[in-house]
């Protein structure tokens, strides 16, 4: 659980301030600071096994010996008046095989709203989200049945339940082909251009980067740069933000060789 006072102001959706988590004697994060800002897509980029869905569950407040100052939504990460204000998909699909997608969406939605008086509601909060991914034409098909980009869509639709905040999306493309990755991002625009929804999306992949507000890069658990794609390009002169990323790589790398040999020197 993060220290810092309910209420404080904060300056976007995600703020962080010297954000360690160490698993066994493994540092997984290293102080990280930075600030997500809201309405917008947020990309999350680096190696797998960088520290990207450490971050995440963090930031939803699921993750333990998280130390350093976290807010979420104005909030300390974790807070229970948060967990109807974010929506959070895993790499693992969230919704059951053996359930139509209607069927799963009922489901999930009779958790978020309870008791007979919430049943138009519930039914409303359905149909909405099942329109917002485009399912409507597979909203009685089995889970099981759909197609991958099917799936990662189903899994989205239930985390706009409750028409979120925010939105945190760990590699929701990983897999896809090239038409149905264009097909996640264009809906993940217009839901953060129609609702102003904060959205944060890992990947790997560094070419989704162009499709970001702002990017965040992070690579062995520390925090390589902080800003637009545009500005990473700039600022590295380079063509793209993947050679920006991989320039950035090397020259920690020398510093950390440099810091190496004047230890050694000494």
């Amino acid at each position: 659980m993060m220290n810092k006072a309910v209420g404080d102001p904060v300056d976007g959706a995600i703020t962080a301030s010297g954000l360690t988590v160490v698993r066994g004697d493994r540092t997984v994060l290293r102080g990280l600071g930075f600030t997500v800002p809201r309405g917008r897509i947020t990309g999350l980029l680096g190696p797998s096994g960088c520290g990207k869905t450490t971050l995440m569950r963090a930031i939803v407040g699921t993750q333990a010996k998280v130390t350093g100052t976290l807010d979420v939504l104005g909030r300390p990460a974790g807070d229970p008046a948060l967990r109807a204000r974010i929506g959070y998909v895993t790499q693992a699909p969230s919704v059951y095989d053996d359930l139509t997608v209607e069927q799963n969406l009922a489901y999930f939605a009779s958790v978020l709203l309870p008791g007979r008086a919430h049943r138009a509601e519930r039914r409303a909060a359905v149909d909405r989200a099942v329109e917002d991914v485009d399912l409507a034409s597979h909203a009685h098909a089995l889970a099981g049945r759909l197609s991958g980009g099917q799936r990662s869509r189903a899994s989205l639709a239930v985390a706009l339940l409750g028409t979120p905040e925010l939105l945190v999306l760990d590699e929701p493309t990983v897999g896809l082909d090239p038409v149905l990755r264009r097909d996640l991002w264009d809906l993940f625009h217009r839901i953060a251009a129609d609702r102003g929804t904060t959205l944060l999306v890992s990947s790997h992949v560094m070419d989704e980067a162009e499709r970001c507000h702002r990017l965040l890069l992070l690579r062995e658990g520390e925090l390589l740069a902080e800003d637009t794609p545009e500005a990473l390009r700039q600022r590295n002169d380079t063509a793209t933000v993947e050679e920006a990323f991989l320039h950035l790589v090397d020259s920690a790398a020398a510093r950390a060789r440099a810091r190496i040999s004047n230890q050694e020197g000494r």
